[in-house]
C-alpha cells in the first residue's frame, strides 16, 4: 500500500515562499505574545508541520492537545514520539471525568451517532470545555486549518480575533495537500500511520473512517450526518480579521 508520502508529496511552485510565510506568522505570533501563545495541536499532519516548525526556529510557542478520551491508539501514540523528537513537551487537556461519565450514561457510548444534537454535546464536553480551559490565560493560538480542506474553511485567514477576542493565527492557510506532505517528507515528520490507511482528517475513533477516492477531505468525519459543514465547534466560531489583517487588505 503506497503512503500518504508517495500519494501527495509534491514540490510546487513557490513552496519554500509559503514555508517562509509560515514561520513568519509564527514568529509575528510568539512576539506579539510572549508566554502567552498556544499550538493547538489535534495531532493530524498539519500540526506535525506546525510544530516542526516551532521545534526549528525555536520559537518559545507552547504545545498542547485535546486528549477527549475518545481518540485512536495511533493519534495518542503520536503524542511522545513528538515529544521525544523534538524535546518539546505536549500539554494534554482532559474533559472533566464526572461529565463525561454522565453523558455516556445517559447517552451510550455511541450517542454522538444518535442526533446532531447529541453529537454537538459530546464535542462541547470533550472539546469545547477543555479548550476553553487550555485558552485560559492565553491571549493567542495558533491552528493547522488550511483553506483547501473544505467549503467552510475557503476563507480562513492567516490572522483573526476569535469570539473571546484572542488572536487566532493559521500560518498554513495557503498550503496545499502537497505542500504539507512535500514538507513531512523534507524534514521526515512524524506522522499519524492512520493517515496512510486514508484518514486525512482525524477526530475522535467513533467519528472519524477513511474516504474513498475521490470523497471530500473531512468526509470522513462525522459521515453519517447531512450537514454541509461538518464542524466540532472549535472553528466553527465567527471571527473577525485582526488589525494587521486589515492593513493588509
Amino acid at each position: 500500500m503506497s503512503t500518504a508520502i508517495e500519494l501527495y508529496a509534491r514540490a510546487r511552485p513557490g513552496y519554500e515562499e509559503r514555508v517562509a510565510s509560515a514561520v513568519a506568522v509564527l514568529q509575528a505570533a510568539a512576539a506579539a505574545h510572549p508566554g502567552r501563545v498556544v499550538l493547538t495541536t489535534s495531532l493530524g499532519v498539519e500540526d506535525m508541520v506546525l510544530a516542526d516548525l516551532i521545534a526549528r526556529h525555536r520559537l518559545p510557542i507552547a504545545l498542547a492537545t485535546l486528549e477527549t478520551g475518545r481518540l485512536h491508539a495511533e493519534t495518542l501514540a503520536l503524542i511522545p514520539r513528538l515529544e521525544q523528537r523534538y524535546g518539546l513537551q505536549v500539554e494534554r487537556w482532559l474533559p472533566q471525568a464526572g461529565q463525561a461519565l454522565q453523558f455516556v450514561r445517559e447517552h451510550g457510548e455511541l450517542a454522538m451517532r444518535q442526533s446532531i444534537e447529541l453529537r454537538k454535546a459530546c464535542c462541547a464536553l470533550r472539546k469545547l470545555e477543555p479548550l476553553a480551559r487550555l485558552l485560559a490565560g492565553r491571549s493567542a493560538w495558533v491552528t493547522g486549518l488550511r483553506r483547501e480542506q473544505s467549503g467552510a474553511r475557503a476563507e480562513v485567514a492567516f490572522e483573526s480575533i476569535d469570539e473571546q477576542g484572542r488572536t487566532k493565527y493559521s500560518p498554513l492557510a495557503d498550503w496545499s495537500q502537497a505542500d504539507v506532505w512535500h514538507h513531512v517528507e523534507q524534514h521526515d515528520v512524524p506522522y499519524n500511520p492512520l493517515h496512510d490507511a486514508f484518514f486525512p482528517s482525524i477526530g475522535c475513533e467513533p467519528c472519524t473512517r477513511a474516504v474513498a477516492l475521490g470523497e471530500d477531505f473531512r468526509a470522513g468525519r462525522w459521515w453519517w450526518e447531512q450537514e454541509d459543514a461538518k464542524e466540532c465547534g472549535l472553528h466553527a466560531s465567527t471571527s473577525r480579521p485582526s488589525p494587521a489583517q486589515k492593513e493588509n487588505a
